[in-house]
């Protein structure tokens, strides 16, 4: 029996087999493959959209991989009013978004209190539709407050699951052990929990990958979004090369193969290392786009790394665009919430 086939089969491989799926192209074909026939299996030709707004590229963290981090005085700040971020929704809607992601660095601007009062604003305006957030490490009584206001998924990489090499990307304020708490009481409280972790980050080895699927396996989340490392010139890390789309494509279809209900996105930064790398991603496996619903008069401030695409673009073009994409690639977008499979009615 193959290795594919027993990762398809038993979701279980030693280490030393995973190491040899992920330092080797050699399987890639197969792997992609068994890939696209699990998530066609559990999902059909269905790619799923969410509308991602932007909210604030302040941050209190200093993450030296990131262009947002507070120690970056080029970056040039901005914040979305509730109302600004109202106003996106409203314009997603109509253009047939049923999930919508607010994403923003850790801004103590955004009180527990104001955050509650956004996402109830969008529960009671848009009943049919899911409410996702990213916003980073908070207590678990933030989270439990979110959740009771109306937010249904939530969205927080681990970003390495090796506390070494966590404190190799993090300043000593940031913890790997506060970083799983937060993960495990979103799981506790009933979100829809996505984790995730970068490809080819500084100082990145084998033996972190492994350890990064080995921790997804305990923690079992329902979305897993990985994406290539991309350098930054006002970070620290401006020295380092960008990860690998070769990589990140063949962990796209490993993690397939191990979860094959998880809801995994081609991630925009796909498709800046490669002109076709969300159709790839979605190809060896992944079944979500995000579409951006900011106003473009903010995109390009919102920059974790550099050469970001689709930021002087609409909603309406970067929807349109990203249908014909998936289209192309040999799937369909539906206008649905895109539940994973666990959390459907």
């Amino acid at each position: 029996m193959s290795l594919i086939t027993r990762l398809e089969t038993d979701k279980n491989l030693t280490d030393s087999e995973l190491r040899a799926l992920l330092e080797t192209d050699a399987h890639d074909d197969e792997l992609r493959e068994a890939a696209d026939r699990v998530r066609r299996s559990v999902y059909g030709e269905d790619v799923y959209i969410r509308g991602l707004i932007e909210f604030t590229n302040c941050c209190k963290n200093d993450c030296y991989y990131c262009g947002i981090r507070r120690s970056n005085k080029n970056a040039e700040r901005y914040r979305l009013s509730r109302e600004e971020i109202l106003e996106c929704c409203a314009e997603g809607y109509d253009l047939g978004f049923r999930t919508f992601v607010l994403q923003g660095g850790e801004d103590p601007h955004y009180s527990d209190e104001l955050i509650c009062r956004i996402v109830s604003d969008i529960r009671k305006n848009y009943p049919d539709c899911a409410i996702t957030l990213s916003i980073g490490e908070k207590s678990r009584e933030g989270y439990k407050a979110y959740f009771d206001a109306g937010a249904d998924r939530y969205l927080l990489r681990h970003e390495t699951a090796d506390a070494e090499h966590y404190s190799r990307l993090h300043p000593a304020s940031m913890s790997l052990d506060n970083r799983k708490r937060c993960l495990f009481d979103l799981k506790e409280i009933g979100y829809q929990v996505g984790s995730g972790f970068m490809v080819g980050s500084p100082y990145q080895t084998t033996d972190n990958l492994i350890s990064d699927l080995k921790f997804l396996k305990q923690l079992g989340p329902h979305m897993i979004g990985i994406g290539p490392y991309i350098t930054h010139a006002d970070t620290p890390f401006k020295e380092f090369k960008s990860g690998s789309l070769e990589l990140c494509l063949r962990l796209i279809s490993i993690l397939r193969l191990m979860f094959p209900e998880a809801l995994i996105p081609a991630t925009t930064a796909l498709g800046t290392i490669h002109p076709l790398g969300r159709e790839m991603g979605l190809k060896a496996g992944a079944n979500v786009v995000m579409p951006n619903l900011s106003p473009v008069s903010v995109r390009k401030k919102y920059e974790l790394y550099e050469n970001k695409i689709c930021t002087g673009e609409e909603a309406a073009e970067c929807r349109g665009c990203l249908e014909r994409r998936v289209e192309a690639a040999g799937y369909r977008v539906v206008t649905d919430r895109g539940d994973n499979i666990a959390f459907r009615k």
